[in-house]
């Protein structure tokens, strides 16, 4: 009889970040898993895997509240649960969410499942992940890097492990292409250097280079978008550059994709929120073959000097990204090359397969 999973992802309401890709990527791995995706009661999203049920059921308001009485119902059920995108708030509404339902209030083995996209630690957040794996000793913790799982670890959890974010499997073009355009995928926001590129571009203007741009301008979850960010796309707007095409609306992950062909990624990410948070737009960047610049000390950096595939700079004046574009641009079929290579790797290393086997083969959870 086939496995039917809960997957809990309340901010889901279109194709915008990589919510989606997650998602569908997981069900691939394991077809004869059924999954509940509950996600934004107003999303418009089609799956093209057939084992994925969606279940519209969160308003954005009042989201939070919602999730203690979703995890109370699905606490009662027989079926796993899985927060896709969790955060502390999720442990501790899960231990609250318990009361009255297990011996003890303890959740048991292989029934809750937590993956951490990235962790901020502070002594407070400490010492809350400290009450909580006292409280849920039983509570499954996934984490992108070891960093992150070492703080799980730190706090008294016994089941957490490292799990690498799952990889869209159908990106890798082993076509070398040659420079077409320099690319900033995905949301419009400040700890991804949107205001950076947007000074790239006055700067471009000014002095009337002609390096073709495509900028993505949208914004993430819900439409929205803090007021810096508005005020960066507002400059963007009045920019003159006459090599410039810009994307204001969220793209179909083909569409998406499509654009990394012959570009070049632009990844100028904010190194403090960065420095051991994994891009997903990195992933779909090398496995298409498009090397990446990018900024020290970030995730991004790690890859792209591992694999030569890009370049990574130490300042976000645009003399220096103009400069190291314009080495890339250059030497485009090299960095391509070790692009596609870095891509065939990652697909391996990201194989979402991993995840699969800890979610619905618990017995290989070697925490």
């Amino acid at each position: 009889m086939s496995e039917l999973i809960h997957i809990v992802e309340p901010t889901l309401t279109n194709e915008a970040g990589h919510c989606l890709s997650f998602v569908t990527t997981l069900a691939q791995a394991d077809p004869n898993t059924h999954i509940a995706l509950w996600i934004n009661r107003s999303a418009a999203l089609t799956f093209p895997s057939k084992n994925i049920a969606l279940k519209p059921y969160f308003f954005r308001k009042i989201r939070k509240i919602q999730c203690y009485f979703l995890y109370r119902k699905l606490l009662k059920s027989n079926e796993k649960i899985f927060v896709s995108t969790a955060n502390n708030l999720d442990l501790r509404t899960f231990h609250l969410a318990a009361k009255g339902l297990f011996p003890n209030n303890v959740i048991p083995e292989n029934k809750a499942y937590f993956y951490f996209h990235w962790v901020n630690e502070s002594h407070k957040k400490l010492a809350s992940l400290k009450e909580i794996a006292q409280l849920q000793p039983n509570l499954m913790i996934f984490g992108t890097t070891p960093t992150q799982i070492s703080t799980f670890k730190q706090a008294g959890f016994k089941h957490a492990n490292v799990v690498p974010y799952p990889i869209s499997v159908s990106v890798v073009n082993s076509s070398t292409h040659t420079f077409a355009k320099v690319l900033f995928a995905g949301a419009a926001r400040q700890d991804k250097g949107f205001t950076h590129v947007v000074d790239l571009l006055e700067y471009a203007t000014k002095h009337q280079l002609d390096i073709p741009f495509l900028i993505q301008s949208s914004a993430e979850h819900f439409s929205k978008m803090d007021a810096a960010t508005k005020a960066d796309v507002a400059r963007l707007n009045s920019v003159t550059y006459p090599h410039l095409e810009i994307c204001k609306d969220t793209l179909a992950p083909a569409q998406f994709l499509a654009h990394f062909a012959g570009a070049i990624c632009i990844q100028v990410y904010d190194p403090t929120d960065f420095a051991d948070r994994i891009s997903g737009v990195t992933l779909d960047a090398l496995s298409a073959g498009s090397p990446i610049l990018t900024l020290a000390n970030t995730w991004m950096a790690k890859q792209v000097q591992r694999f030569n595939a890009g370049i990574v700079v130490d300042s976000t004046a645009p003399e220096a990204m103009i400069d190291a574009l314009s080495d890339m641009i250059a030497n485009y079929a090299t960095y391509n090359q070790n692009a596609q290579q870095a891509g065939k790797i990652l697909q391996q290393e990201h194989s979402a397969q991993q995840l699969a086997d800890l979610l619905f083969n618990p017995h290989k959870d070697n925490a």
